[in-house]
């Protein structure tokens, strides 16, 4: 069996005294591409800002390339390997498209693998080439997302997780980012992904979760939960 890259075992976590997760279990194998699903408040980008640190769990553990990183800040997870790109294309949007690229790979002290990791972006995303001196906010929505995905791939991350990709974006640019998704499995990275987008996110993915009111409801390969009927009937609406 391939190995498991990252398992997160029955995290309990939340803000202040509200509990958001309860007893919460999500693994990732390398290579895959694992998608996690479910309504509005389920809890799934809390779990996702427990696994990089963002928020302290009170319960669980998190394992990550064979070392426990329970509570760690994300200064110390993301030089381990572990990138994270947040809901809401969140770039720096006064400094251009390779400035913005560039501060991805701060940890990074060798210049010839900044500039590999460059043309492997551009490589990804044809249009961050031509518009690399451009300014990241006068780009569009779907851009900017090109812009937060590449900026986390500066460090050659052994796993990606990412928070509503799709959030926000015109049809078009859905198709696109779920695309670049695919084609950045083909390439050898393992990917974990929180997505609204749920029958795109199933079909997309190897394995998936679905979380509902902070509890995993259901798991299983992607084609699976996608011909389930209750996963149709309560989250693919039919």
């Amino acid at each position: 069996m391939t190995p498991t890259l990252l398992r997160a075992e029955g995290l309990t976590a939340g803000y202040g005294k509200m509990p958001i997760l309860h007893d919460v279990t999500l693994e990732v194998r390398q290579g895959e591409m694992v998608s996690v699903i479910g309504p509005n408040g389920a809890g799934k980008s809390t779990a996702f800002k427990t696994i990089v640190g963002f928020v302290h769990a009170t319960n669980g553990r998190v394992t990550f390339d064979g070392q426990d990183i329970t509570g760690l800040r994300p200064h110390e997870v993301l030089p381990r390997g572990l990138a994270y790109v947040p809901q809401g294309r969140i770039v720096f949007a006064q400094m251009t498209v390779l400035e913005n690229l560039e501060m991805g790979a701060y940890i990074v002290h060798d210049r010839a693998s900044v500039l590999a990791s460059l043309e492997c972006v551009y490589g990804l995303f044809p249009i961050l080439s031509e518009r690399r001196g451009q300014g990241a906010g006068t780009l569009s929505g779907g851009e900017q997302q090109m812009v937060a995905i590449g900026r986390a791939l500066m460090t050659h991350p052994k796993l990606i997780l990412l928070d509503e990709p799709s959030l926000g974006l015109s049809p078009k640019f859905v198709s696109l980012i779920f695309e670049t998704l695919a084609q950045m499995k083909r390439a050898g990275y393992t990917l974990m992904v929180v997505e609204q987008n749920a029958a795109k996110a199933l079909a997309a993915a190897d394995r998936a979760y679905v979380l509902e009111l902070g509890r995993n409801r259901f798991e299983g390969t992607g084609a699976a939960l996608l011909a389930d009927p209750d996963v149709k009937r309560l989250y693919l609406g039919g």
